[in-house]
């Protein structure tokens, strides 16, 4: 056996676009964000568009529960190398794009023991898109499913906390279980893809299993956490 293996795994992270640098400003409005859709200790890529002290900036995201981990190349780059803090490449830019409608269920919890404090309402979304999605455009949904009427291009991207489905080709990112929920799942009516993602472990299309390739498929995460591919059957 190798005494060094290397295995794909994509890691649960955001990016933070940052165009001030008042630092209670920027606590006011991201806090609330962070707390209603990303788990503690998710992973942060921070995209400055103007100077600000990068050491201060960091401390400021790790007091409100989330890991910076690199910056993207900009205004703060100088810094970062200067304490020999990750500086990434600029992303390729995707237009996201609003879905053709949403259905929003709201799920109220059992009612807490502590009668002075009502349970929080859950807000579960299912994005529905009718059309397809082009090259260069995005489609995100942080708080359910996604689920596509036709197919997806190559150089697309659908990004979900829960499902995804695809009645059609899927061509481009698949990114489903964002934010680390694992128990997503990916349904394609012909799979194609450049990529496909549940809960931060990947596969590329070159690793993808040839027998699925263009056919109906189910992925989900085995107790492994691997990913299966399983075609389905009409």
């Amino acid at each position: 056996m190798a005494d060094i293996r290397i295995k794909g795994r994509m890691v649960n992270a955001i990016r933070i676009t940052l165009e001030i640098n008042d630092h209670d400003a920027i606590r006011q409005q991201l806090a609330p964000k962070l707390q209603a859709a990303f788990p503690p200790g998710t992973l942060v890529v921070i995209e400055s568009t103007v100077e600000q002290e990068l050491i201060a900036l960091i401390q400021l995201l790790i007091s409100l529960d989330v890991q910076p981990m690199a910056v993207t190349e900009g205004p703060l780059s100088e810094q970062a190398r200067s304490i020999q803090f990750p500086v990434l490449p600029p992303d390729r830019q995707l237009q996201e794009i609003k879905a053709s409608k949403e259905q929003v269920i709201e799920v109220k919890p059992e009612a807490k023991t502590d009668a002075t404090e009502a349970a929080p309402v859950i807000a579960h979304v299912t994005s529905y898109h009718d059309e397809i999605l082009r090259t260069g455009q995005c489609i995100v949904q942080h708080h359910g499913d996604i689920i596509i009427n036709a197919g997806i291009n190559s150089g697309s991207e659908v990004i979900a906390s829960g499902n995804i489905h695809v009645y059609g080709s899927a061509r481009g990112r698949l990114i489903a279980g964002a934010g680390g929920n694992t128990a997503a799942r990916i349904f394609c009516h012909a799979l194609e893809a450049e990529l496909v993602s549940i809960a931060g472990t990947y596969c590329v299309a070159d690793d993808i299993p040839p027998h699925v390739v263009k056919q109906p498929v189910h992925i989900y995460l085995n107790d492994q956490q691997e990913l299966v591919f399983e075609a389905l059957q009409f």
